[in-house]
Protein backbone atom coordinates (compact mmCIF):
# COMPACT_ATOMS: atom_id res chain seq x y z
CA UNK A 1 0.00 0.00 0.00
CA UNK A 2 1.28 3.68 -1.17
CA UNK A 3 1.63 6.59 0.79
CA UNK A 4 0.98 9.95 -0.81
CA UNK A 5 0.14 13.41 0.40
CA UNK A 6 -2.39 15.99 -0.87
CA UNK A 7 -3.57 19.19 -0.12
CA UNK A 8 -2.05 22.37 0.65
CA UNK A 9 -0.13 23.27 3.62
CA UNK A 10 -2.03 25.15 5.91
CA UNK A 11 -2.47 24.61 9.73
CA UNK A 12 -4.76 23.10 9.62
CA UNK A 13 -5.08 19.25 10.80
CA UNK A 14 -2.98 16.49 8.99
CA UNK A 15 -5.68 13.72 8.38
CA UNK A 16 -4.94 10.08 6.97
CA UNK A 17 -7.20 8.35 4.42
CA UNK A 18 -7.34 4.94 2.60
CA UNK A 19 -8.31 5.55 -1.31
CA UNK A 20 -9.32 2.59 -3.65
CA UNK A 21 -6.11 2.99 -5.65
CA UNK A 22 -7.75 0.11 -7.83
CA UNK A 23 -10.38 -2.10 -8.43
CA UNK A 24 -10.00 -5.71 -7.32
CA UNK A 25 -10.21 -8.35 -9.79
CA UNK A 26 -11.03 -11.66 -7.69
CA UNK A 27 -9.79 -11.16 -4.16
CA UNK A 28 -8.86 -8.28 -2.92
CA UNK A 29 -4.82 -7.35 -2.01
CA UNK A 30 -2.90 -4.58 0.08
CA UNK A 31 -2.39 -2.93 -3.52
CA UNK A 32 -5.93 -2.29 -4.33
CA UNK A 33 -5.43 0.28 -1.16
CA UNK A 34 -3.59 3.80 -0.74
CA UNK A 35 -2.74 5.49 2.44
CA UNK A 36 -3.18 9.24 1.71
CA UNK A 37 -2.16 11.94 3.92
CA UNK A 38 -4.71 15.05 3.54
CA UNK A 39 -5.37 18.49 5.50
CA UNK A 40 -9.06 18.65 6.45
CA UNK A 41 -9.63 22.60 6.55
CA UNK A 42 -11.66 24.54 8.89
CA UNK A 43 -15.35 23.17 9.59
CA UNK A 44 -17.66 25.61 8.11
CA UNK A 45 -20.96 27.10 9.53
CA UNK A 46 -23.24 24.15 10.40
CA UNK A 47 -20.13 21.33 9.93
CA UNK A 48 -18.22 19.36 12.55
CA UNK A 49 -14.93 18.03 12.54
CA UNK A 50 -14.42 14.93 14.43
CA UNK A 51 -11.80 12.65 15.38
CA UNK A 52 -12.45 8.71 14.51
CA UNK A 53 -11.56 6.40 16.96
CA UNK A 54 -13.22 3.49 16.05
CA UNK A 55 -14.54 2.07 12.34
CA UNK A 56 -16.05 -0.59 10.88
CA UNK A 57 -14.79 -3.12 7.86
CA UNK A 58 -17.78 -4.96 6.22
CA UNK A 59 -17.91 -7.59 3.48
CA UNK A 60 -20.75 -5.03 1.49
CA UNK A 61 -17.58 -3.23 0.87
CA UNK A 62 -16.44 -5.60 -1.48
CA UNK A 63 -19.41 -5.36 -3.68
CA UNK A 64 -19.15 -1.14 -3.67
CA UNK A 65 -15.24 -1.92 -5.23
CA UNK A 66 -17.13 -2.96 -8.92
CA UNK A 67 -17.86 -0.33 -10.70
CA UNK A 68 -21.58 -1.79 -11.25
CA UNK A 69 -25.14 -0.20 -10.56
CA UNK A 70 -26.09 -1.29 -6.92
CA UNK A 71 -28.69 -0.08 -4.15
CA UNK A 72 -25.25 2.68 -3.25
CA UNK A 73 -23.13 4.36 -5.46
CA UNK A 74 -19.58 2.11 -5.59
CA UNK A 75 -16.51 3.34 -4.14
CA UNK A 76 -13.93 5.36 -7.00
CA UNK A 77 -10.42 4.76 -7.98
CA UNK A 78 -8.63 7.42 -6.41
CA UNK A 79 -10.91 8.79 -3.41
CA UNK A 80 -11.51 8.14 -0.02
CA UNK A 81 -13.29 4.85 0.94
CA UNK A 82 -16.47 5.43 3.40
CA UNK A 83 -17.80 3.29 5.65
CA UNK A 84 -19.44 3.28 9.65
CA UNK A 85 -17.28 5.16 12.22
CA UNK A 86 -17.25 6.23 15.56
CA UNK A 87 -15.75 9.30 16.93
CA UNK A 88 -15.63 12.13 19.21
CA UNK A 89 -16.41 15.94 17.68
CA UNK A 90 -13.38 18.40 18.40
CA UNK A 91 -14.56 21.19 16.37
CA UNK A 92 -18.31 21.96 15.89
CA UNK A 93 -20.25 24.68 14.18
CA UNK A 94 -23.58 23.68 14.89
CA UNK A 95 -25.85 24.36 18.07
CA UNK A 96 -26.88 20.62 18.25
CA UNK A 97 -23.54 19.05 18.85
CA UNK A 98 -21.00 20.24 21.02
CA UNK A 99 -17.31 19.16 21.84
CA UNK A 100 -16.99 15.77 23.06
CA UNK A 101 -19.79 14.39 21.84
CA UNK A 102 -19.72 11.02 20.82
CA UNK A 103 -20.77 10.58 17.04
CA UNK A 104 -22.14 7.52 14.66
CA UNK A 105 -21.32 8.39 11.13
CA UNK A 106 -20.63 6.79 7.62
CA UNK A 107 -17.18 8.58 7.09
CA UNK A 108 -14.86 6.10 8.44
CA UNK A 109 -11.07 4.88 6.27
CA UNK A 110 -9.78 8.34 7.98
CA UNK A 111 -8.48 9.86 11.05
CA UNK A 112 -10.72 13.27 10.81
CA UNK A 113 -13.84 13.45 9.35
CA UNK A 114 -15.47 16.86 9.00
CA UNK A 115 -19.14 17.38 7.34
CA UNK A 116 -22.69 18.62 7.70
CA UNK A 117 -23.73 18.25 11.19
CA UNK A 118 -26.83 16.20 9.25
CA UNK A 119 -24.16 13.79 8.51
CA UNK A 120 -23.52 12.52 12.22
CA UNK A 121 -25.48 10.84 14.89
CA UNK A 122 -24.97 10.85 18.85
CA UNK A 123 -24.61 8.14 20.42
CA UNK A 124 -24.41 7.91 24.32
CA UNK A 125 -21.50 5.80 26.12
CA UNK A 126 -23.18 5.30 28.86
CA UNK A 127 -25.35 2.30 27.34
CA UNK A 128 -22.39 0.60 25.76
CA UNK A 129 -18.99 1.43 24.65
CA UNK A 130 -18.76 3.35 21.31
CA UNK A 131 -17.46 0.49 18.93
CA UNK A 132 -20.85 -1.26 20.04
CA UNK A 133 -22.75 0.88 17.97
CA UNK A 134 -20.74 -0.63 15.44
CA UNK A 135 -21.74 -4.15 15.95
CA UNK A 136 -23.83 -5.31 18.40
CA UNK A 137 -26.46 -2.21 18.98
CA UNK A 138 -25.52 -1.40 15.00
CA UNK A 139 -26.06 -1.55 12.16
CA UNK A 140 -24.90 -5.85 11.97
CA UNK A 141 -27.57 -6.42 14.82
CA UNK A 142 -29.76 -4.35 12.99
CA UNK A 143 -29.59 -6.72 10.32
CA UNK A 144 -29.71 -10.10 11.89
CA UNK A 145 -33.16 -8.23 13.39
CA UNK A 146 -34.78 -7.41 9.98
CA UNK A 147 -33.43 -10.77 8.57
CA UNK A 148 -35.28 -12.74 11.50
CA UNK A 149 -38.33 -10.64 11.81
CA UNK A 150 -39.11 -8.95 8.71
CA UNK A 151 -37.63 -10.95 6.42
CA UNK A 152 -38.06 -14.34 7.87
CA UNK A 153 -41.13 -14.02 9.80
CA UNK A 154 -39.49 -15.79 12.69
CA UNK A 155 -41.91 -17.62 15.47
CA UNK A 156 -40.86 -18.45 18.66
CA UNK A 157 -39.82 -22.57 18.97
CA UNK A 158 -39.05 -22.53 15.66
CA UNK A 159 -36.05 -24.31 13.79
CA UNK A 160 -33.36 -22.19 12.72
CA UNK A 161 -30.34 -22.38 10.56
CA UNK A 162 -27.64 -19.42 10.53
CA UNK A 163 -24.42 -19.78 8.34
CA UNK A 164 -21.28 -17.80 8.97
CA UNK A 165 -22.79 -17.70 12.65
CA UNK A 166 -19.87 -16.73 13.97
CA UNK A 167 -19.19 -12.76 12.74
CA UNK A 168 -21.05 -9.98 13.47
CA UNK A 169 -24.30 -10.18 11.92
CA UNK A 170 -24.90 -13.93 12.63
CA UNK A 171 -24.05 -14.24 16.15
CA UNK A 172 -26.62 -11.84 16.63
CA UNK A 173 -29.08 -13.79 14.57
CA UNK A 174 -28.46 -17.46 16.40
CA UNK A 175 -28.74 -15.00 19.94
CA UNK A 176 -32.28 -13.58 19.33
CA UNK A 177 -33.70 -16.96 17.82
CA UNK A 178 -32.59 -18.21 21.21
CA UNK A 179 -34.19 -16.02 23.12
CA UNK A 180 -36.95 -16.52 21.57
CA UNK A 181 -37.10 -20.37 22.19
CA UNK A 182 -35.95 -21.60 18.83
CA UNK A 183 -33.66 -24.48 18.35
CA UNK A 184 -30.84 -22.93 16.65
CA UNK A 185 -28.20 -24.72 14.40
CA UNK A 186 -25.01 -22.39 13.34
CA UNK A 187 -21.88 -23.24 10.63
CA UNK A 188 -19.10 -21.77 11.58
CA UNK A 189 -15.48 -22.27 10.28
CA UNK A 190 -12.97 -23.04 13.21
CA UNK A 191 -13.55 -25.26 16.54
CA UNK A 192 -12.97 -22.01 18.51
CA UNK A 193 -15.34 -20.50 17.18
CA UNK A 194 -18.03 -23.65 16.99
CA UNK A 195 -17.02 -23.58 21.24
CA UNK A 196 -17.76 -20.17 21.61
CA UNK A 197 -21.33 -20.87 19.75
CA UNK A 198 -22.51 -23.58 22.18
CA UNK A 199 -20.84 -22.06 25.06
CA UNK A 200 -21.44 -18.54 24.88
CA UNK A 201 -24.04 -18.07 22.14
CA UNK A 202 -25.98 -20.59 23.47
CA UNK A 203 -26.53 -22.40 19.99
CA UNK A 204 -28.38 -26.17 20.30
CA UNK A 205 -25.39 -27.27 17.84
CA UNK A 206 -22.80 -26.06 16.14
CA UNK A 207 -21.25 -27.38 12.71
CA UNK A 208 -17.16 -26.98 11.53
CA UNK A 209 -18.34 -26.83 7.72
CA UNK A 210 -14.67 -27.13 7.30
CA UNK A 211 -14.15 -30.83 9.24
CA UNK A 212 -17.72 -31.91 9.80
CA UNK A 213 -17.47 -33.64 5.76
CA UNK A 214 -21.10 -33.63 3.98
CA UNK A 215 -22.71 -30.57 5.05
CA UNK A 216 -26.07 -31.22 3.92
CA UNK A 217 -25.72 -34.68 5.72
CA UNK A 218 -24.52 -32.57 9.03
CA UNK A 219 -27.23 -30.28 9.02
CA UNK A 220 -30.04 -32.85 8.44
CA UNK A 221 -28.81 -34.85 11.10
CA UNK A 222 -28.63 -31.35 13.25
CA UNK A 223 -32.53 -30.43 12.44
CA UNK A 224 -34.00 -33.51 11.80
CA UNK A 225 -37.20 -32.04 11.98
CA UNK A 226 -36.22 -29.79 9.63
CA UNK A 227 -35.43 -25.89 9.02
CA UNK A 228 -38.41 -23.41 9.21
CA UNK A 229 -36.02 -19.76 9.25
CA UNK A 230 -32.46 -19.98 7.33
CA UNK A 231 -30.72 -17.04 7.86
CA UNK A 232 -28.34 -16.94 5.22
CA UNK A 233 -24.98 -15.54 4.85
CA UNK A 234 -22.39 -17.77 2.67
CA UNK A 235 -24.32 -18.89 -0.20
CA UNK A 236 -22.79 -22.44 -2.35
CA UNK A 237 -22.94 -25.51 -0.60
CA UNK A 238 -24.53 -23.68 2.52
CA UNK A 239 -27.55 -22.52 0.62
CA UNK A 240 -28.48 -26.12 -1.37
CA UNK A 241 -28.18 -27.70 2.36
CA UNK A 242 -30.75 -25.85 3.65
CA UNK A 243 -32.67 -25.98 0.72
CA UNK A 244 -32.84 -29.67 1.57
CA UNK A 245 -33.81 -29.28 4.33
CA UNK A 246 -36.44 -26.90 4.24
CA UNK A 247 -40.02 -27.42 6.04
CA UNK A 248 -43.08 -26.49 3.61
CA UNK A 249 -43.29 -22.74 4.14
CA UNK A 250 -40.28 -22.17 5.45
CA UNK A 251 -38.36 -18.46 4.92
CA UNK A 252 -34.75 -17.98 3.47
CA UNK A 253 -34.04 -14.50 4.68
CA UNK A 254 -30.31 -13.96 2.15
CA UNK A 255 -28.55 -11.46 4.05
CA UNK A 256 -25.35 -12.19 2.17
CA UNK A 257 -23.12 -14.69 0.44
CA UNK A 258 -19.44 -14.02 1.23
CA UNK A 259 -18.59 -17.18 -0.13
CA UNK A 260 -18.85 -16.39 -3.68
CA UNK A 261 -18.22 -12.32 -3.45
CA UNK A 262 -14.47 -12.84 -4.65
CA UNK A 263 -15.39 -14.96 -7.69
CA UNK A 264 -14.05 -14.22 -10.81
CA UNK A 265 -17.21 -15.46 -12.96
CA UNK A 266 -20.61 -16.00 -12.04
CA UNK A 267 -20.83 -19.31 -9.57
CA UNK A 268 -23.92 -21.72 -11.18
CA UNK A 269 -27.22 -21.30 -8.93
CA UNK A 270 -27.69 -24.20 -6.41
CA UNK A 271 -28.88 -26.83 -8.39
CA UNK A 272 -32.08 -27.56 -5.83
CA UNK A 273 -34.15 -24.27 -6.47
CA UNK A 274 -37.15 -26.19 -7.13
CA UNK A 275 -37.78 -26.95 -3.73
CA UNK A 276 -38.72 -23.37 -3.67
CA UNK A 277 -41.88 -24.37 -5.89
CA UNK A 278 -42.75 -28.12 -4.36
CA UNK A 279 -42.38 -26.61 -0.53
CA UNK A 280 -43.82 -23.22 -1.05
CA UNK A 281 -40.37 -21.10 -0.15
CA UNK A 282 -40.10 -18.19 0.57
CA UNK A 283 -36.49 -17.06 -0.73
CA UNK A 284 -35.95 -12.95 -0.10
CA UNK A 285 -33.03 -10.97 -0.39
CA UNK A 286 -32.84 -7.66 1.66
CA UNK A 287 -30.68 -4.64 2.13
CA UNK A 288 -30.99 -3.19 5.77
CA UNK A 289 -30.89 0.50 4.87
CA UNK A 290 -34.77 -0.08 3.36
CA UNK A 291 -35.85 -1.36 6.93
CA UNK A 292 -34.60 1.52 9.28
CA UNK A 293 -38.14 2.07 10.69
CA UNK A 294 -37.09 -1.46 13.47
CA UNK A 295 -34.54 0.36 14.33
CA UNK A 296 -35.98 1.87 17.66
CA UNK A 297 -37.50 -1.79 18.35
CA UNK A 298 -34.22 -3.50 17.98
CA UNK A 299 -32.65 -1.32 19.68
CA UNK A 300 -35.34 -1.63 23.01
CA UNK A 301 -34.93 -5.50 22.39
CA UNK A 302 -31.72 -5.99 21.97
CA UNK A 303 -30.64 -3.52 24.57
CA UNK A 304 -32.82 -5.27 27.40
CA UNK A 305 -30.96 -8.41 26.40
CA UNK A 306 -27.39 -7.02 26.84
CA UNK A 307 -28.52 -5.81 30.17
CA UNK A 308 -29.69 -9.02 31.36
CA UNK A 309 -26.77 -10.50 30.06
CA UNK A 310 -28.07 -12.88 27.91
CA UNK A 311 -26.36 -11.40 24.44
CA UNK A 312 -22.54 -11.31 24.09
CA UNK A 313 -20.99 -10.03 21.55
CA UNK A 314 -17.04 -11.28 20.35
CA UNK A 315 -14.79 -8.80 18.47
CA UNK A 316 -11.24 -8.42 16.23
CA UNK A 317 -9.22 -5.65 16.42
CA UNK A 318 -7.02 -4.34 14.75
CA UNK A 319 -4.70 -0.95 15.77
CA UNK A 320 -4.05 1.64 13.19
CA UNK A 321 -5.90 2.99 10.40
CA UNK A 322 -2.77 1.84 8.03
CA UNK A 323 -4.23 -1.81 8.65
CA UNK A 324 -7.74 -1.06 8.10
CA UNK A 325 -6.85 -2.88 4.52
CA UNK A 326 -5.55 -5.86 5.66
CA UNK A 327 -8.38 -6.01 8.33
CA UNK A 328 -10.56 -6.10 5.59
CA UNK A 329 -8.95 -8.46 3.82
CA UNK A 330 -9.25 -10.78 6.83
CA UNK A 331 -13.43 -10.88 6.20
CA UNK A 332 -12.95 -13.54 3.19
CA UNK A 333 -10.50 -15.83 4.95
CA UNK A 334 -12.32 -16.33 8.35
CA UNK A 335 -9.72 -14.64 10.34
CA UNK A 336 -12.14 -12.56 12.32
CA UNK A 337 -13.82 -13.36 14.71
CA UNK A 338 -17.85 -11.42 15.67
CA UNK A 339 -16.89 -7.84 14.32
CA UNK A 340 -14.16 -6.90 12.76
CA UNK A 341 -13.49 -3.64 14.29
CA UNK A 342 -10.42 -0.82 13.56
CA UNK A 343 -8.95 1.09 15.87
CA UNK A 344 -7.87 4.18 14.79
CA UNK A 345 -7.25 6.33 18.13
Amino acid sequence: MNVTQTGSQTQDRLSREIHLASRPLGMPTVDNFTLVETRVGTPDEGELLVRNHWMSVDPYMRGMMIDQKSYAAPFQVGEVLNGRAVGVVEVSRHPDFAPGDHVFHMHGWRDYARAPAANFEKIDPQIAPPQAFLGTLGVPGLTAYVGLFRIGALKDGENVFVSAAAGAVGSVACQLAKAHGCRVVASAGSEEKCAWLRDVAGVDVAINYRTCGDLNAAVGAALPNGIDVCFENVGGAHLVAALNHMNVFGRIALCGMIGQYNDMKPSPGPSNLMLLISRSLKLEGFVVRNHMDLRPRFREEVGALIRSGRLHSRETIESGLENAPRAFLKLFTGENFGKMLVRIA
